[in-house]
């Protein structure tokens, strides 16, 4: 099979999945087909690399880390294949985990801010013997706009959640690829 569209974990690292929700925002439904999206939950798995597992089982934050979070999982996927956010659209990500508690403060916008997201996020990283064990975080801010494969988002600004849990491995979804690495996955994780 085509490597670029066959990847794999890359060894060491973590896979995490990401479920994301429009919390609300949007006007009433006018059928059932359109209750629906608006009440869909958006799935990816995120990729964390051996070197980012080991910083993060020690109470780092690597700056490749946060990047790829916020460039291929901080998006609203719940009716869609979302545009991802270019390196640029990062107006602010900082975070720090202290005691094992993860708090960190990020703002995208596209140039033409037509599009963007405020959040905070707030969880848990614990690790013993140097590896990852439990690590659940939860992003919660205001997005607003869409793209063109996630139309018909809530007017305006509009909460958004992301949560992110260690997956375990043991559910075939674990082993699906993340949605920002399709056909390249050097430029996902790097």
């Amino acid at each position: 099979p085509d490597a670029r569209y066959n990847p794999k974990l890359p060894k060491g690292g973590l896979v995490v999945r990401v479920t994301s929700k429009v919390l609300g925002g949007y006007e009433e439904p006018e059928n059932e087909y359109r209750r629906i999206f608006q009440t869909s939950l958006g799935r990816d798995n995120l990729w964390i690399s051996a070197d980012e597992h080991a910083a993060l089982a020690k109470g780092q934050l690597l700056p490749s880390l946060l990047k790829r979070l916020a460039r291929f999982h901080l998006v609203d996927n719940t009716r869609g294949e979302p545009p991802m956010w270019r390196e640029n659209e990062i107006q602010k990500f900082e975070g720090k985990i202290t005691n094992g508690q993860l708090r960190a403060t990020v703002q995208l916008k596209t140039a033409k801010g037509d599009r963007g997201y405020d959040a905070q996020l707030l969880g848990n990283v614990e690790a013993k013997n140097g590896k990852v064990t439990r690590l659940d975080v939860v992003a919660k801010g205001q997005f607003w706009g869409e793209g063109t494969y996630t139309r018909n988002a809530p007017k305006g600004r509009f909460p958004l959640a992301i949560a992110f849990t260690l997956a375990d491995g043991r559910d075939a979804v674990d082993t699906i690829p993340p949605q920002g690495s399709r056909g390249w996955l050097p430029g996902y994780i790097r």
